[in-house]
Parts: structure tokens; C-alpha cells; sequence
């Protein structure tokens, strides 16, 4: 693998694993309705706020999220939205893989 190659690839999969765990995509959902602070989303994801906490930290490193402070309270949104266009691809395929499951259900008990 050429090193132009590798260092794409590199960086890829930091982002997929930045994206990789249920809470991480619920908040990348949630901001993008709007942006949140971290006791929001710790109430939305009913887990502690060092847990939320640690899941922002790797969006944020990942450039997925960035963040503003206000006053005392520190707000998330999404830097790349276009992160959604992935999510959307991941259901079509989630979707293509629930028809040839059934295609070969169907075709199995016949």
C-alpha cells in the first residue's frame, strides 16, 4: 500500500471508530437537531457525565463535533454534518442485507 494510500485509509478509520458505539451516533443524531450541553445529553442517554463526557472528547478529537462555551456551560454541535450522509448509507445497507435475508428465507421454504 503506497504511504498516500495508507495515511487516507489511517485516517478513515479514526473517524469510523470515533463513530463507532451506540451513544456516540445517538449524540451525533441529537446535535443535529440542535446544539446540547453535556447534562442535556447525559439526561438524554441516561449514563453518568464522565461516560458523555469521554463520547464528546472523542467526537471533538475526531472533528466530528466542536464546541462553544457560554457562561459556565460548555455546548456540542456538529462540525460536519455530512457525517449524517454516511448514516444514511449505513441503513441502506442495513435494509439491503433485511431483503436477501428474506429473498432467502423465502426461497429456502419453498
Amino acid at each position: 500500500m503506497k504511504e498516500l494510500d495508507k495515511g487516507r485509509c489511517d485516517g478513515r478509520a479514526k473517524i469510523i471508530k470515533a463513530l463507532a458505539h451506540p451513544s456516540r451516533i445517538f449524540i451525533i443524531e441529537r446535535l443535529n437537531e440542535r446544539p446540547y450541553c453535556v447534562n442535556e445529553l447525559t439526561a438524554l442517554i441516561g449514563a453518568d457525565t464522565s461516560t458523555v463526557s469521554k463520547h464528546l472528547s472523542i467526537l471533538k478529537t475526531a472533528g466530528i463535533i466542536e464546541d462553544r462555551k457560554e457562561g459556565t456551560s460548555v455546548y456540542y454541535s456538529l462540525s460536519c454534518p455530512c457525517v449524517l450522509s454516511l448514516f444514511e448509507c449505513i441503513e441502506r445497507v442495513i435494509e439491503s442485507n433485511l431483503e436477501r435475508q428474506r429473498f432467502f428465507f423465502q426461497s429456502s421454504n419453498k
